[in-house]
């Protein structure tokens, strides 16, 4: 299926590692360009290495968005007009497990997967609307939508699940032609990835998530989660807006969510 979005550019937060290296490469076998943004420039090297094959433009944006006011330098070195998708890839608890932790660690969770989009999707959706064109897609989680997870996290995550479904509608009721949408992937092993290191510090935990939570009894490839985000980036998602999709091998247990989002 050609997706028709060759030659068009890609921001992707994360982008060097884990499932947003795989959509990072899947968007690049499709011809698009790319800017990706890591912690650090060994990632978007290496990266940039990868995606030789496919012959298309790669940037790399360093940033840390849990540094405070990381969006200034950050808006002022991206060319804003280029882009037509966004993917908000960049998230992760922070290890943030106590549920009566300090609002200091509250405030880092929430800026992190929540606020951190808000901000970039302010600064880029004015100028996709100019250009008549745009795909926005967060990456969120099962924790957004049912009671799992740390707090912080889980709040966090419904923030970002609810967002993205009310401010679908929005965008639709402004032309339509700027779709946002969501997913969330199911529990994925990534090299250097959480259950990476549980399975190598705590097998016996791993295994024991696996049989009570997963139907599939395995966790998720990334490969198996990239190109249904890819696809929310295409052409032919023109009806997604607002849509929260799920690729978690049936492990989330919710449904009917658009009763209570809508």
């Amino acid at each position: 299926m050609d997706l028709k979005i060759k030659d068009k550019w890609a921001l992707v937060t994360g982008g060097c590692n884990g499932i947003g290296e795989e959509i990072s490469t899947v968007l690049a076998s499709e011809g698009v360009n790319l800017i990706v943004t890591s912690r650090s420039q060994d990632p978007i090297d290496k990266l940039k290495k990868k995606l030789t094959q496919f012959n298309v433009s790669v940037e790399g944006v360093i940033v840390d968005f849990l540094i405070k006011d990381w969006e200034k330098d950050f808006f002022k070195n991206l060319n804003k007009l280029k882009i037509d998708i966004l993917i908000n890839n960049a998230g992760h608890n922070l290890n943030v497990t106590n549920p009566y932790c300090d609002i200091e660690d509250w405030e880092s969770v929430m800026n992190l997967n929540f606020y951190t989009v808000i901000k970039i999707c302010n600064f880029l959706i004015p100028h996709m609307k100019k250009k008549k064109w745009g795909r926005i897609v967060n990456i969120t989680s099962c924790a957004g939508l049912e009671n799992m997870g740390p707090v912080t996290y889980s709040v966090a995550k419904s923030s970002l699940t609810v967002y993205t479904r009310t401010m679908g509608r929005i965008l639709a009721t402004e032309g339509g032609e700027v779709v946002m949408s969501a997913v969330f992937p199911g529990v994925v092993k990534t090299d250097g990835g959480h259950w990476d290191k549980v399975l190598k510090e705590n097998p016996e935990h791993a295994a024991k998530y696996l049989d009570e939570r997963c139907p599939l009894k395995r966790f998720g490839l990334t490969s198996e989660i990239a190109p249904a985000i890819v696809f929310q980036c295409s052409e032919h998602a023109s009806f997604s807006h607002g849509a929260i999709i799920p690729v978690d091998g049936g492990q989330s247990r919710h449904y009917m969510y658009f009763n209570y989002l809508s």
